[in-house]
């Protein structure tokens, strides 16, 4: 049992999980037990949507045969999500890189993918992932709560058509989000985030207020 799988023992805040949960791209070969896989999922299910209809689904890719023909497809969508990315935006070698980089080239071994889906109940509206991020943010808190980690992609996009052949997804649902998950490399935070006073304003745009 690795080192951040056994400090689960020891429960962690609601306040302590929101400052130190950060994205996790590098995991270890163990797998996630179905009992905790089971207890992230349920916690995700808690999350708020809009009027409660709870449209999320969450499509779970392991270990079985389509499974691993949707990873396959995905692995080469990161991979060039990334190598696009990275020459577009000019990133030099750095930890971040090299964390991103070892995420694109394993990604066929990551120990779950989960597609997080919304089961669509009227027309295609650029505010529908409202009713299913929440459930997102959930999923991640959850897995940190249990010793694991995650991290929210959307590349999976690039071979959406494929992925709704490959799955039997039907056009119905949006494919919202993609999250995988894993016991981590490393470990979570504490993370770098900007001052608050540099992200919140008061009564004026750019105001910073005196109480941040």
């Amino acid at each position: 049992m690795s080192t951040e799988r056994s400090a689960a023992a020891d429960p962690i805040s609601l306040l302590d999980g929101l400052a130190t949960t950060r994205a996790i791209r590098r995991y270890t070969a163990d797998p996630i037990p179905d009992e905790d896989l089971a207890a992230i999922l349920w916690h995700a299910g808690r999350a708020p949507s809009g009027s409660n209809r709870q449209p999320f689904r969450f499509l779970v890719l392991r270990d079985g045969e389509h499974a691993r023909a949707a990873r396959a497809l995905m692995g080469e969508a990161f991979r060039r999500g990334w190598n696009a990315k990275r020459n577009a935006d000019g990133y030099r070698p750095s930890p971040f890189a090299e964390s991103m980089q070892q995420y694109v080239d394993g990604f066929e071994d990551i120990p779950v993918v989960v597609l997080v889906c919304l089961d669509r109940y009227r027309a295609p509206s650029p505010y529908e992932g409202a009713s299913v991020y929440p459930a997102c943010q959930n999923l991640l808190l959850a897995a940190r709560a249990l010793g694991y980690g995650g991290a929210l992609t959307m590349w999976h996009l690039d071979v959406e058509a494929e992925l709704r052949e490959c799955l039997s997804i039907p056009n119905s649902a949006a494919l919202s989000a993609c999250v995988t998950l894993g016991v981590p490399a490393g470990h979570h935070g504490p993370v770098k985030r900007k001052p608050l006073a540099d992200v919140v304003y008061d009564d004026t745009w750019g105001h910073a207020p005196d109480w941040v």
